[in-house]
């Protein structure tokens, strides 16, 4: 392992050095400040009591390692003219960036009443973890900022997926060591093995070790650093290591450093870019400094800097104590304000000099604001993809294999764009979208074998066994210009359930920054679903990430359930021109049933809910009940209970609806795709028994229609947590969504059918019988159900 700076301890010259220091002091005062201040922004009279805030929140020890970081790559930025975004990764590392933003002069241009000046500064140190003003975290309120780091453990994914098929990019992320015990993060160090260099950009990881957590010790810190080393090494790093606390030594060795790796990075790409093909070993940094450096030393006795009690607040009472707000008016003149700004509150003409110009501001630059720089997809209509569906319900097709012909003829088309790419952790294939292998190859740098398939540096298919890497690359690339889509086994897509918590958080603010431009929607394609895992059995069969999806803010989240493949293509071909969504659509991969042609497919997706007049027979009056399904499984069955109870009850008035937009059945008020009262008791009625067949769990019909004035009368059914390793109709079975539960339910909630009805009801009452009795002798469903087909 080498570390140039041991070779050069004087990198910087006296000047160089003057301005990284003084810009960094500013940054850690303008850090402090806010966490503290709400009044005397510069010192220019002592520090009283009122001067500062009643509640104390925010979090000091990461942020002096950050702002050291900022400073240097600003001055590498300057003297390479790098085209640069820093993405944090620590928590609540907010005051460092937004001070750098402020410093740089971006931060006033986006919010003017935050100017550089006093009456500025006094705003920026009030707003910060104030009611009305800004988070502790780079939220998307911070220019700059692709990373919350509220949340961890995503900050290195977010880093690749920024950098794929940005060829110029360099990007610099801090991993704090509390970050590097998640296991997203783990993961995310094997992104260089999909890192092409030849036609990305570059990552430059930087594992911050101040060693500790909330309250106690990280293990990356704790352990020899020969085994730190061996681990990065193993990971396919080539670490250098800096450490102290003394700042003019600090910043020798760190300058130095950061000049070598990145030269080590101009090499990777020369090599490649002139037809090298070997997985490189990218260069990376360990920096280690104490928690809350430059900080608060020792506080009523016990040991604050280098330690965990400088994580958040380390002087906790400077309003009533007065040793506390002498120690804050101490610590805050330890940094010279009075040499840092102007008269007027400006920074002083050294950090002026340090910061980067126009774009070139990591605050400023266009990559951290995605939408600036998004072009729409090219897409092939969808329509020539469909299926011919003479008569409904009489053809068979598998769904997702004809929408994987559809992407892969998107992915040729954006091929010079180089702006899409699909996302699948380890299933694109099994999920029958193995057509986009026919336009470009899985991305992969590792190393190949005979009878490896369609593996290659330039690949645009991202597949790693990991759904917290593809979401963190999906989201670096969606946040930075580009377009995507992820599929994934149903039941797995919870294991990003809170990623997309905070993505959806990300939307809901950034959406009402003016400054902020849309973005491609984040959408998956939810398949493998729970009514086809019957080979899988009970540890495949979860269709709950649509109830968690349906819990964020209703002008960011759409939920599909297409019941076929030309709805498929339709309701697809929708969310890849959409902006600022995340859109689920829940589709099986199975060989299923195809009711709709293209033009009806495409006139039922635009009205998200209808009739299906054809399956109806009401046309002459009321109907006597309506049957209503969401999802492929449970609009086959729904159509066979149809099917059976209009053989054997031909009095009764049967209608059938069916959802392709689940949110068409909340309330307007809740959702801008909701149905009107007027609209939705025209479909359902407002006294007549609904019979809902529903893909998922039952409960979220009754919470999307409890306002509804036919409520009482809907009547759900879904997935009841029954069902292992069976076959496909008795997973419906077992949890009563098949067609003779259905009509068993028809026949008890419709009155006056007379005494055909109580036959009937015993004939279903054996079929389930003959049924169960079937699959345990033969392991297979009876031929009446395989070969069942709309007649």
């Amino acid at each position: 392992m080498g570390n140039p700076t041991l070779q050069a301890p004087e990198h910087l010259d006296a000047r160089e050095l003057h301005r990284v220091d003084t810009w960094w002091r500013a940054a850690n005062y303008l850090s402090a400040g806010q966490i503290y201040l709400m009044g005397n922004p510069l010192l220019r009279e002592p520090l009283r009591p009122e001067h500062v805030k009643p509640r104390l929140l925010g979090h000091w020890g990461t942020t002096p390692g950050l702002t050291f970081l900022y400073a240097h790559l600003n001055r590498a930025i300057r003297d390479r003219d790098l085209d640069m975004i820093y993405v944090t990764g620590p928590g609540h590392g907010g005051p460092g960036v937004v001070a750098a933003a402020w410093l740089e002069g971006t931060y006033s241009e986006i919010y003017p009443d935050v100017a550089q000046d006093e009456a500025g500064l006094q705003r920026l140190v009030t707003q910060f973890s104030f009611p009305g003003g800004i988070p502790s975290h780079a939220a998307p309120e911070t220019p700059g900022s692709i990373n919350e780091g509220g949340e961890l453990g995503y900050s290195l994914a977010h880093a690749f997926g920024a950098a794929f098929d940005n060829p110029d990019l360099t990007v610099a992320c801090v991993i704090g060591d509390g970050e590097a015990e998640t296991g997203p993060l783990a993961a995310s160090w094997h992104s260089n093995k999909f890192l092409d260099p030849a036609r990305d950009g570059a990552v430059l990881p930087i594992l911050h070790l101040n060693g500790y957590k909330i309250a106690s010790p990280t293990v990356l810190a704790r352990i020899p650093e020969d085994e730190l080393v061996s681990l990065l090494r193993g990971y396919g790093y080539e670490p250098h290591l800096v450490s102290g606390s003394d700042p003019a030594t600090m910043h020798q060795l760190f300058a130095a450093t950061l000049d070598g790796c990145l030269d080590e990075i101009d090499r990777i790409r020369d090599r490649a870019r002139r037809g090298g093909t070997e997985r490189p070993r990218w260069p990376m940094i360990v920096l280690r400094t104490p928690k809350g450096w430059t900080g608060p030393d020792v506080v009523d006795g016990q040991q604050v800097e280098g330690t965990w009690r400088a994580h958040q607040i380390p002087l906790g009472d400077p309003r009533g104590d007065p040793d506390h707000l002498r120690m804050l008016e101490d610590w805050l003149r330890s940094y010279g304000p009075a040499e840092l700004f102007e008269s007027d509150g400006a920074p002083v003409r050294e950090i002026r000099e340090h910061n980067p110009h126009g774009n070139r501001r990591m605050s400023a630059n266009p990559h951290t604001n995605g939408g600036l720089l998004l072009r729409g997809l090219r897409l092939p209509d969808f329509q020539e993809y469909g299926l011919p569906v003479p008569e409904p319900g009489n053809t068979t097709g598998e769904a997702t294999q004809v929408l994987g012909a559809f992407l892969r003829d998107a992915m040729r088309l954006n091929e010079s764009a180089a702006n899409f790419r699909v996302f699948a952790p380890d299933e694109n294939n099994s999920n029958r979208l193995g057509a986009v292998l026919d336009a470009t190859s899985r991305a992969w740098m590792g190393e190949s074998e005979p009878g490896d398939e369609s593996l290659a540096p330039d690949g645009r298919v991202m597949e790693v066994l990991s759904e917290h890497t593809c979401q963190g690359w999906l989201e670096g690339y969606l946040l930075t210009g580009r377009h995507g889509f992820f599929s994934c086994y149903e039941a797995f897509a919870h294991l990003v359930d809170s990623m997309l918590n905070q993505h959806a958080k990300w939307l809901k603010v950034s959406t009402g920054l003016a400054w902020r431009q849309p973005i491609a929607s984040l959408n998956y394609l939810l398949t493998s679903h729970v009514w086809r895992q019957d080979h899988n059995g009970f540890s495949h069969q979860d269709p709950g990430f649509i109830d968690h999806v349906m819990n964020k803010k209703a002008e960011i989240v759409r939920v599909y359930l297409p019941p076929d493949a030309n709805t498929l293509l339709s309701v697809a071909d929708h969310c890849l021109r959409s902006r600022d969504y995340i859109n689920v659509i829940v589709a099986g991969k199975q060989p299923a049933a195809q009711y709709l042609d293209m033009d009806d497919a495409v006139v039922h997706c635009t009205k998200g809910i209808g009739i299906w007049d054809w399956a109806s027979n009401d046309r002459d009056g009321e109907p006597d009940v309506v049957l209503a399904c969401a999802g492929d499984v449970p609009t086959m069955e729904t159509l066979a209970a149809v099917d059976w109870l209009r053989q054997r009850l031909p009095q009764l008035r049967i209608r059938v609806v069916n959802v392709v937009d689940l949110m068409r059945l909340q309330d307007p008020r809740e959702h801008s795709h909701g149905l009107s009262d007027v609209e939705f008791d025209a479909l359902f009625t407002s006294d007549k028994p609904v019979i809902f067949d529903y893909h998922g769990y039952p409960w979220l019909i009754h919470r999307l229609t409890y306002r509804r004035h036919n409520h009482d009368n809907i009547h759900v059914r879904g997935y009841k947590e029954e069902g292992t390793t069976t076959t496909p109709f008795d997973m419906c079975v077992l949890n009563e969504i098949d067609r003779f539960h259905l009509a068993i339910d028809v026949i008890d909630r419709v009155p006056g059918l007379g005494e055909n009805a109580v036959y009937a009801r015993e004939e279903l009452t054996g079929k389930l019988i003959e049924h169960r009795r079937y699959v345990t002798t033969h392991g297979e469903d009876m031929p009446e159900i395989r070969d069942w087909k709309w007649s």
